[in-house]
């Protein structure tokens, strides 16, 4: 079972987030003097800054917000190619076809270099609102910050606070493992040295120990994979369980070698057991699906790992299995 994760962003990509930067609720801010060492980090986010007070990390988006008074601070992480299309396609009148009127753009210094700057406001109804949209280059990273607050009203946060915190944004090399996880609908009790490579939110997680992020044969790595539906019938359990082993890197001479139903953590589930080879080199490889049986769904972890050492892998494999619960 693979993962693509595409790095690249088309200009079509870039413009939806743009849009999207211009189109969701509002954002505000308090006057405070704030630092780029102060900056908090939503979950799982590559990019922190440091808010005013009266902005809460929001639980429900990459940000902050002061839901009181329909405030709100976005965060988007992009490649770092992303800022120079950005900045060459995001023009007045770009926006403007949006319903974007730009008040004012400037070049905007934050800790990495200068970044583009946009004060606008967005008069369709019900919605007025008011935002500092900043794209800056980070450290690996292009960002994408959208502050918003209502046109109408007295604003509790003045510009001179605005740019305070927008000047504080910074990005982190990595997002610590245990944020991560977080994102998945189940905790995995012991990562057993395994490091984690990519995540789908809400679905999936693919880790490895070793050198590379791709499916390498001569490192062992582990999917873990939640999904809605399932066999019907127990009896039916065998079959999903073979067409579900058919989800694998593109190895060569792959023959299962044992497939058996079992217990997985008390749980109604299945063994597959199979054998393949590198089709680069002939590494000979050993892989293993375990499927846990559950109400509405299933949940499935493949692994695979070099033959030379399975055991090693399989012990390693196991304590994995047996540590994963629901959230």
């Amino acid at each position: 079972m693979t993962w693509t994760m595409t790095c690249g962003v088309g200009s079509r990509l870039l413009a939806v987030l743009v849009a999207l930067a211009f189109s969701l609720a509002p954002i505000v801010f308090a006057p405070t003097e704030v630092r780029a060492a102060d900056a908090q980090y939503p979950l799982a986010s590559r990019i922190g800054l440091a808010p005013p007070p009266g902005m809460e990390l929001s639980t429900t988006f990459p940000g902050f917000e002061d839901r009181q008074n329909n405030v709100f601070i976005r965060l988007v992480a992009l490649p770092d190619k992303a800022y120079a299309e950005i900045e060459k396609s995001m023009t007045n009148d770009a926006l403007k076809k949006q319903g974007v009127i730009v008040e004012k753009r400037e070049q905007f210094k934050v800790d990495d270099g200068n970044g583009l700057l946009i004060v606008a406001r967005q008069e369709a109804k019900p919605d007025r609102i008011r935002k500092w949209l900043l794209v800056a280059p980070l450290k690996g990273i292009t960002g994408l910050i959208s502050f918003e607050m209502p046109l109408d009203g007295k604003a509790r946060y003045n510009d001179a606070a605005i740019r305070t915190a927008l000047a504080s944004v910074v990005s982190r090399p990595q997002i610590p493992s245990e944020e991560q996880l977080k994102l998945v609908p189940f905790n995995i009790g012991d990562l057993n040295g395994m490091r984690i490579v990519r995540l789908v939110p809400g679905a999936a997680i693919q880790l490895t120990d070793g050198p590379g992020d791709q499916f390498e044969a001569n490192q062992p790595h582990v999917v873990i994979s939640v999904s809605p539906g399932g066999p019907a019938e127990p009896r039916d359990r065998e079959q999903f369980a073979r067409l579900a082993l058919g989800g694998l890197p593109p190895f060569k001479d792959v023959r299962m070698t044992n497939s058996e139903p079992m217990r997985v953590n008390g749980q109604p589930g299945y063994e597959t057991r199979a054998q393949g080879k590198d089709p680069r080199d002939g590494t000979e490889i050993e892989i293993v699906q375990w499927l846990r049986f559950g109400a509405g769904g299933y949940l499935r972890m493949v692994a695979f790992a070099p033959k030379e050492g399975w055991t090693q892998s399989f012990t390693r494999f196991r304590a994995m299995r047996d540590s994963l619960e629901p959230r």
